[in-house]
């Protein structure tokens, strides 16, 4: 039996260094994107706290204490709205370890219900910014399945594969980024995988690759327009005729054929097999 289709908001919002500036846009998006209809609205890298580099130069001076205040009214305009919210943020660890660079993940009751860690960080991260995560992260909502991945992580094949193994529906990608190839590379992902990739970056880096919505098939679903600050909203569908073959047939012919066994009980004990040296 398929899922009943649910709309879902990619937002492409503008983050700057003020963590209020950052929590009013996202509220006024989250508002946006119930009145459109969306379950579930999908925030940048960085996008409430502020991205390293970008906005934040070193923790020494950050306020956590903003930070939280501004987190809270998230959660409590998601209850309101009775919305899901997926929002880029460094998460604080205990001192003297470096935060996390996390994806919170905000149920339609007002409740943080798990959280990602980013785990393959880049070299500057772990030197002077970041703590590694270590986990993967699946959430359900209304019956999809959701994962999640941030930034530079679109390089590592072997996260998409192990969320494909994981049973996921859509990938929930942030990034905060100016690289044109995350996109091809999503687009890629997705194909082999066969599950949707929504792909959420800020206003301020979408001339290089916009936020948007990558079907199944590696097809670009939707997209927002470049430099404003903008949802792109759009459905998942299974019974979309477009994505019959990706759905139906590969993704569960890439499963079998990725464990193995279909090939194993047909492998010979054949000398012309096993002799490599001749013709």
């Amino acid at each position: 039996m398929t899922k009943r289709p649910i709309k879902i908001a990619t937002a492409q919002s503008f983050i700057s260094q003020d963590v209020c500036k950052n929590g009013w846009e996202i509220r006024r998006l989250m508002k946006q994107a119930r009145s459109a209809g969306a379950t579930l609205v999908h925030f940048p890298e960085g996008a409430i706290s502020g991205y390293t580099k970008s906005q934040i130069k070193s923790w020494d001076h950050f306020d956590w204490d903003v930070l939280v205040h501004e987190l809270q009214a998230v959660v409590s305009l998601a209850r309101e709205l009775g919305l899901w919210v997926v929002v880029g943020c460094c998460h604080r660890l205990t001192s003297p370890h470096r935060p996390h660079n996390s994806l919170y993940m905000i149920s339609s009751h007002g409740e943080l219900i798990t959280r990602y860690d980013k785990q393959f960080c880049s070299n500057t991260e772990i030197t002077r910014f970041f703590t590694p995560g270590r986990q993967y992260c699946v959430f359900e909502v209304e019956g999809w399945r959701f994962g999640c991945a941030l930034c530079i992580e679109i390089h590592f094949p072997e996260l998409f594969q192990k969320y494909a193994e994981l049973g996921i529906d859509c990938l929930l990608f942030s990034s905060y980024s100016e690289e044109s190839m995350f996109g091809i590379q999503a687009q890629g992902h997705a194909a082999s995988n066969n599950y949707w990739i929504s792909i959420s970056v800020p206003a301020q880096t979408s001339h290089a690759l916009s936020s948007r919505l990558v079907a199944p098939t590696g097809i670009v679903q939707a997209a927002a327009p470049a430099a404003i600050s903008e949802l792109v909203l759009n459905q998942l569908d299974e019974d979309c005729p477009e994505l019959e073959v990706a759905l139906r047939f590969a993704k569960p012919w890439r499963a079998k054929a990725r464990n193995g066994e279909i090939y194993r009980r047909c492998h010979v004990d054949d000398v012309r097999s096993d002799d490599r040296t001749r013709f």
